[in-house]
């Protein structure tokens, strides 16, 4: 029997990245508010530099609840399993993977919200891939604008803005879309190798740019500033230079003196009553059954999570699960295609060891509709990004290009020569939903609670292919034009549990295709709002959690301002 608690107004699932972002307008706005939290609180010496134990051994996502819950995968329903990673992408604690993301903080391009109608309108319908049920999204880019400017500010983003207010600066992305003002800090500094490669890209005719990180480039907000030491990828920040929610909005909410942070509590279920309203969660801590009563639930668990919880809360109500009497629960589901990178190999050291992955150049010309497709078999594109980050392990764990074995001497003296002169691109390309991709419950696959985990049926189409291949050449050239003497192309790879899936409680304003409204509030359960990328109906070629933090702001400010109207 589950002990009751005292109801609140609203009820969070999950402070990671969306969840500790919307709890801060709430908070301000006098609500009150309860953040249940699957980890815990953790601290500087949790973040401790080693490569051993964040990069190899996946410290401290190795020891969270969550590697109980790992998506297993297959390509389609008739397909096999995959092999099923041992340690989930994401993780539990307070502030979530924002706590060990590499923090690039991308805005999406105007063309990422109207796929549909830019499409037809450039190209004719007919370019819409056969399968894919891709909407426009039901706002625009300038809607959701004040929304970045707000969550940039409050986390803290470095960058170079190309566009403030229609004013084209070819320093920044002469290609994104129209911001009100710059970024609150300055760019990351840049070294002597991303220097080369810009300059490489220049040449080219290409429009080289600093990307955007949550990452103090100077102090902020009595924040220090980045000391580029090296472990930002799979590590926490010791020195709270990374923007998380846990040093950054949770604190600021805490002090309104309106958040409640439940830690090492795990939800297993959304509750609602006979006319469809969410009453609240029922979630276990140490052993025992709490229920926690409230006006409105956000669910702001992750993509995985978020669908699995709601098709693990079946009622009388909704017996096919939470919110999906339409049976969208799950449906266009989309993850990155991150595999098909390039690696190139350079005649000389490029001075790579340490620094961060959000501290690098990138190309948009070839992302999203920047250029024409007029004679091309796909739509879409990717964002190219070069950056330094290595360390010993990993520089040992290099390919060889075909050049040396894999194995003893030869291979030792070919990574003694050559450990610091490679790089890998990190390639981001446009991914579409399809009809059979999606999210549902594993038949036989359990948590250790004995629920079912979520199961993904996906696999990338002849568009996301064929945007690979294009990106992959593009990335060659551009490689190439720095002096590289010989690249290496990696395969597109599966779509896997991974830190960029989209999909699954899809936003727009059609319930017959739709899980949320323009809002983030169910069609179905009107006091139940859902917060992520989850709700996002295209990929871009961009990092998903800026963009899942914006609508998350928007979503929390939609319900402090029409509060009677979401309650009643």
């Amino acid at each position: 029997m589950a002990i009751d608690l005292k109801p609140t107004d609203v009820v969070i699932v999950g402070l990671g990245a969306v969840g500790g972002v919307a709890a801060l307008p709430l908070a301000r706005a006098g609500l009150n508010v309860i953040g249940v939290e699957a980890g815990r609180w953790l601290t500087p010496e949790d973040f401790a530099p080693d490569e051993l134990r964040n990069n190899v051994r996946g410290w401290p996502q190795s020891v969270q609840k969550a590697n109980g819950e790992v998506p297993t995968h297959r390509p389609n329903a008739s397909a096999p399993r995959s092999p099923r990673p041992g340690i989930h992408p994401m993780m539990n604690g307070v502030g979530g993977t924002s706590l060990h993301y590499w923090a690039q903080s991308w805005r999406l391009h105007p063309w990422d919200f109207k796929v549909v109608s830019e499409t037809t309108r450039r190209y004719g319908a007919a370019r819409i891939p056969r399968g894919s049920t891709v909407e426009d999204w039901p706002l625009d880019l300038a809607e959701l604008e004040p929304y970045y400017d707000i969550v940039e500010r409050e986390l803290g983003v470095s960058g170079k803005a190309g566009n403030i207010a229609g004013r084209i600066d070819p320093r920044g992305n002469i290609f994104e879309g129209a911001r009100a003002r710059e970024y609150p800090m300055p760019a990351l500094r840049g070294t002597g190798f991303t220097d080369m490669m810009g300059d490489a890209a220049r040449k080219l005719g290409w429009h080289a740019f600093p990307g955007p990180a949550a990452i103090n480039s100077r102090t902020y907000d009595n924040r220090t500033a980045c000391a580029y030491h090296g472990y930002c990828s799979r590590g926490g920040c010791h020195i709270r230079a990374k923007g998380s929610t846990a040093v950054t909005t949770i604190p600021k909410a805490q002090q309104t003196g309106r958040l409640q942070v439940v830690t090492e509590a795990t939800v297993t279920r959304i509750d609602a009553d006979g006319n469809g309203r969410v009453t609240g969660v029922t979630y276990v801590k140490g052993g025992e059954e709490y229920f926690q009563p409230a006006a409105v639930v956000l669910l702001a668990s992750y993509v995985y999570e978020n669908v699995r919880m709601l098709l693990l809360s079946a009622s009388a109500a909704y017996p096919r699960g939470l919110s999906n009497n339409h049976g969208q629960v799950g449906r266009h589901y989309m993850s990155h295609n991150q595999g098909a990178a390039v690696t190139a190999l350079f005649p000389r050291n490029i001075n790579n060891w340490y620094g961060l992955p959000a501290q690098g150049v990138a190309v948009d010309d070839w992302a999203d509709d920047n250029f024409d497709h007029a004679g091309l078999d796909f739509i879409g594109g990717g964002n190219m990004w070069v950056y330094s980050d290595r360390r010993p392990i990993g520089a040992a764990n290099m390919t060889t290009f075909g050049r040396a074995p894999r194995w003893g001497a030869a291979w030792k003296a070919f990574v003694k020569q050559n450990a610091d002169r490679w790089n890998t691109a990190y390639l981001q390309k446009t991914t579409l939903p399809y009809e059979d991709n999606y999210l549902d419950l594993d038949p036989e696959i359990r948590d250790p609670l004995g629920f079912p985990v979520c199961r993904i049926t996906a696999d990338h189409k002849d568009n996301e292919r064929r945007v690979a291949a294009f990106i992959q050449d593009k990335m060659v050239e551009w490689f190439m034009a720095a002096g590289a003497v010989t690249t290496e192309k990696a395969p597109v790879g599966t779509m896997g549990p991974t830190t960029h899936a989209y999909g699954g409680t899809r936003m727009g304003d059609n319930p017959e295709t739709n899980v949320v409204n323009r809002w983030g509030f169910s069609h179905e359960a009107p006091n139940l709002g859902i917060l992520g990328a989850s709700v996002m109906g295209t990929s871009g070629a961009r990092n998903p959690t800026l963009t899942a933090q914006a609508l998350a702001w928007r979503t929390a400010d939609h319900l402090a301002r029409n509060w009677k109207a979401v309650t009643t």
